[in-house]
């Protein structure tokens, strides 16, 4: 907060300051200079904040769309081999500044021993910050984050758009209010729909729903308003990725606050839908339980799901079923292990919140009961051979496969559901990262896991960030780290898919998880093999 004249005017100059390599990039350097050094020395206070101002406004009207601003390389360019764009936008079209965020780019472009990986790391570490934050409302506890190049909010990416910034929220009261606003907007999404995934603006913000043309003859039960809800697909992990947003809020801020009516109502949703879904198909009587329906079809661009909307019968096994897959793709078999071990792990956190701020001692109760059943069911029906299935059905039926969508098997050690040495998870990365695999392709530049999201010969950056999470062997972690580092088509981003045929053929510009989970994973790197990337082996943790 701005308390006196001589602070509004250092603040005004350091806007203007901000503006500076932006408007030399816009206008001629030598008439920018001229307006800066004349309302540096000359200009009243009143005067100067009105000319920051009208620069803002001016600036902000010229802001560019982001998904066609991050399709064409922008200078300076890093010094290293690969000469990768700068493609942070320009100070004034950011959508949240935070310093503590700032800091870390800054220690971490001194750091890093690879003036390509640098820059990858300043391009990808603020990017949620820079470009997602469509709307926010301290005052309201609102704040609506877009996935990047689709304006809506997804549960599930916009947890792990966050996730590589918990550690500066105790260093960051704004951000920390940002997030719990966060927090509070998707409390309400899932109180009232709690089988939906993503979500559109809140009517607070005055923004306008999009129309989502894949929902169009779409048929969901229970019935969903589309000006809430951009589309409605039962995704299990979304449920955890609100779990994990909230617990890792707590654990950075100990502010039990977000804890409010909404955040409640939420929880007991979620435990609705582990009690509905973790159900067989039939009673012993044969009677067909089913409490969530999405059918497409009829014209829809969206496949139906099969049995009418129903899904594949499952017997029950301790395990929560879904619909949908991380990557919104259908499931085959209803019980998919890595979101169920992904809700295990969520539901244990949730039960030690909880448990920490001595609140709703019933539901940590349940939370515990149900994270333990979940888990050994994981162990007990989906691993045979030492090898985990991706999808199980209860009936003995296994689809043994992996999908780069986090959570995936590749991620178990990511997720904190076991250890990288455990034999399973050992026997199993081995089978995901070979040809026994379906959806992992190589070709000569580039190789990975996909998933029929898109094709099975694109590949997802995204797998080999996965890959890292689950390794010590310096070796494999700079294969996938440069083969990441190479396959950004020059573009200094990380995106969905790459083609293992042609180097230029990608996916979505514009993705701020794939970003987010990037940046992520370097600052582990950085605490966990220092000596690997940096240019000392001294750990270092941002926010500390």
């Amino acid at each position: 907060m701005v308390t006196s004249p001589l602070e509004l005017l250092s603040l005004v100059l350091e806007v203007i300051k901000g503006f500076r390599t932006w408007f030399h990039n816009q206008t001629s350097a030598g008439a920018f200079e001229s307006v800066y050094n004349l309302a540096e020395m000359r200009f009243s206070y009143s005067g100067l904040a009105l000319l920051a101002a009208t620069l803002f406004s001016t600036s902000q009207a010229q802001c560019p769309d982001y998904t066609s601003y991050s399709q064409s390389p922008h200078g300076p360019f890093s010094s290293g081999p690969l000469a990768l764009p700068y493609m942070r936008p320009a100070p004034a079209c950011r959508t949240f500044n935070s310093s503590a965020v700032e800091k870390v780019i800054q220690d971490m472009k001194s750091l890093l021993k690879d003036p390509d990986l640098a820059r990858l790391f300043e391009n990808t570490f603020p990017n949620t910050l820079d470009t997602t934050v469509k709307y926010f409302n301290k005052d309201e506890n609102l704040a609506f984050i877009i996935t990047g190049d689709i304006t809506a909010q997804w549960l599930r990416d916009t947890a792990n758009q966050f996730a590589h910034y918990h550690t500066l929220l105790a260093v960051d009261p704004d951000l920390a209010v940002l997030v719990k606003a966060v927090i509070n907007n998707e409390a309400r999404y899932v109180a009232q729909y709690p089988y939906c995934g993503s979500f559109q603006p809140p009517p607070e913000s005055g923004l306008a729903p999009t129309h989502n043309d894949w929902a169009d003859g779409v048929t969901v039960n229970p019935p969903v308003n589309n000006q809430t809800v951009f589309e409605c697909k039962y995704e299990l992990d979304s449920l955890c990725g609100f779990l994990k947003l909230s617990r890792s809020y707590y654990d950075a801020t100990k502010d039990p606050s977000f804890m409010n009516a909404n955040w409640r109502a939420a929880i007991d949703q979620i435990f609705r839908v582990i009690n509905e879904q973790s159900q067989a198909t039939f009673d012993d009587n044969f009677n067909f339980i089913s409490y969530y329906n999405w059918t497409g079809g009829n014209g829809a661009l969206s496949p139906m799901v099969n049995n009418r909307g129903n899904g594949e019968p499952k017997a029950y096994t301790g395990l929560v079923g879904t619909h949908h897959r991380p990557s919104d793709d259908l499931s085959v078999y209803a019980f998919l292990t890595p979101a169920n071990a992904m809700l295990s792990v969520e539901l244990n956190n949730l039960a030690r919140v909880l448990d920490n701020v001595g609140q709703l001692r019933n539901v940590s109760k349940q939370a515990k009961q149900w994270s333990s059943r979940i888990h050994d069911a994981i162990w007990k029906t989906t691993v045979v051979n030492n090898v985990f299935a991706y999808e199980t059905n209860g009936f003995g039926g296994r689809y043994v496969m992996d999908d780069a969508n986090v959570p995936s098997l590749l991620s178990l050690p990511y997720l904190g559901f076991l250890d990288m040495k455990d034999p399973a998870y050992v026997a199993t990365r081995k089978m995901l990262l070979s040809k026994n695999n379906p959806y992992y392709a190589a070709g000569k530049t580039f190789n990975g896991i996909g998933g029929p999201h898109v094709d099975p010969w694109h590949p997802w950056p995204m797998s080999h960030i996965s890959a890292i999470y689950g390794t010590q062997n310096d070796q494999e972690i700079l294969k996938s780290l440069y083969l990441i580092a190479n396959n950004t088509n020059g573009l200094g981003l990380i995106h969905e898919s790459q083609s293992i045929y042609d180097p230029t053929s990608y996916t979505r510009p514009w993705f701020a998880w794939a970003n987010s989970y990037f940046a992520e994973m370097i600052l582990d790197l950085a605490d966990r093999k220092p000596g690997l990337i940096l240019k000392q082996n001294k750990s270092y943790k941002p926010g500390q």
